[in-house]
């Protein structure tokens, strides 16, 4: 493989210019999840100046590439593309000053701070080097910029949109993330890799009344807060300490003036667990545990529970991350492929390759400065001094992440792509 790759990646330092621009420019202009539709014209764009059959529209905004080149495997990489509602404080030349409609309508500040811009980037340079070196392999090629992960709906709404019908069904699913660590390395995990969330409405009803009169109402302040407490003990006292979840209410809302008893309160949780059963338990003690409270508090009614959303353990599969470890391992023969620990972040990946019922991996790709990583590592300050995903300072420094993150696209497809026949 090492031959082929080297040849379809010989083209990689000309166009990095080109791809630091596309970067830039979508950095610049970040789009809310399934509102993409500048973002995904631009991509679209691009896979057709290279060559791709181009499939837009699907799942709402999502885009679908395919590169048919002879016989041989279907292999599809995927991005996604989406932004989220933070104000950038990163202080780059070209931080993002966007501003959009949020989810209830109120105007909210946009910003790529999980990096999906340089997911669509690393994907936009990998297909059009791979179209470019077709001579060097044969099969299928589908390049998948997929809407909404944010979210937690977009893959499933591309999977149930027909992507397999338009592109056939892959043979193998890959895809990887830029992570708040060293620009360069490489990290891979077997089996379970990111947590699954369910993020929960739970809505309390009270009756209320005049702040000088409790006794007259059923106080939704006094049953949130009971509620509050009492789902921290699900992690503390219903799960053994093998086991591992996360339990936060984000979110309360009660009330208009310090004298109103309101009618209701509004929590929104956000649950994270790495296993099915972990996951069922913790949902269903989450439901107890609020109408427990509500009753005990004399509530007039339930409470109400609605599912906000709902993304699956990301689970690579053992044979294939081995197989695709050894392969950057032989590329990136530096010491710069790690093992990954396990991630309480989550991800929607994991519907592609369920939805297609083939093997699939997700990895990880360093992306902020190497010394100043390393620094906080050694001085046990990682968790302050380094930006993470989603933080309005999380910004990966361009190189070597752009360059890495399109060296790992190809390699992956290659180790699976066959050997062009010989002539």
């Amino acid at each position: 493989m090492g031959t082929r790759v080297t040849s379809v990646l010989s083209g990689l330092d000309e166009t990095l210019p080109d791809l630091e621009r596309l970067y830039v420019d979508l950095h610049r202009h970040p789009e809310l999840s399934f509102r993409e539709t500048r973002t995904a014209a631009e991509l679209a764009r691009r896979l057709r100046g290279a060559g791709f059959e181009v499939h837009a529209g699907i799942g709402g905004t999502g885009v679908l590439g395919v590169l048919r080149n002879g016989e041989g495997p279907t292999v599809l990489l995927r991005a996604d593309i989406d932004a989220l509602p933070v104000e950038e404080r990163t202080g780059l030349d070209y931080a993002s000053t966007v501003r959009a409609a949020g989810d209830d309508g109120t105007e909210v500040p946009v910003m790529h701070a999980c990096g999906h811009d340089m997911h669509a980037t690393w994907l936009s340079g990998a297909a059009a080097l791979l179209a470019e070196g077709r001579a060097d392999w044969s099969g299928t090629l589908l390049a998948v910029f997929q809407p909404g992960e944010e979210s937690g709906g977009g893959a499933r709404a591309m999977v149930e949109d027909g992507l397999f019908e338009r592109a056939g069904t892959p043979d193998f699913v890959f895809g990887q993330h830029v992570t708040p660590g060293p620009a360069g390395w490489v990290l891979t995990r077997p089996g379970v890799l990111m947590a699954a969330t369910d993020a929960l409405r739970v809505t309390l009803h009270g009756r209320g009344g005049h702040g000088s009169r409790p006794e007259t109402t059923v106080d939704p302040v006094v049953l949130a807060s009971s509620v509050v407490q009492r789902l921290q003990t699900i992690v503390s006292r219903e799960l053994a300490a093998t086991e591992s979840a996360v339990v936060t209410v984000g979110s309360l809302h009660a009330g208009t003036a310090h004298n109103i008893i309101p009618d209701d309160a509004t929590l929104e949780l956000n649950i994270r667990t790495f296993d099915t059963q972990v996951r069922a338990r913790v949902l269903a003690a989450v439901a107890r545990i609020v109408r427990g409270e509500a009753e005990a508090a004399g509530s007039p009614r339930e409470p109400d529970l609605t599912e906000l959303a709902s993304f699956p353990v990301t689970a690579n599969d053992d044979a294939a991350t081995a197989r695709l470890t050894a392969a950057f391992s032989e590329y990136f023969p530096d010491g710069r492929v790690w093992d990954a620990p396990l991630v309480t972040g989550s991800e929607d990946f994991g519907e592609l390759g369920t939805g297609a019922g083939v093997p699939s991996v997700f990895w990880l790709v360093g992306g902020l400065d190497e010394r100043m990583v390393l620094d906080a590592l050694g001085a046990g300050r990682f968790e302050t001094d380094v930006p993470s995903n989603h933080s309005s300072r999380f910004a990966p420094v361009l190189h070597p992440t752009l360059r890495t993150g399109v060296e790992t696209l190809v390699v992956a497809a290659l180790d699976r792509l066959a050997s062009p026949p010989v002539a």
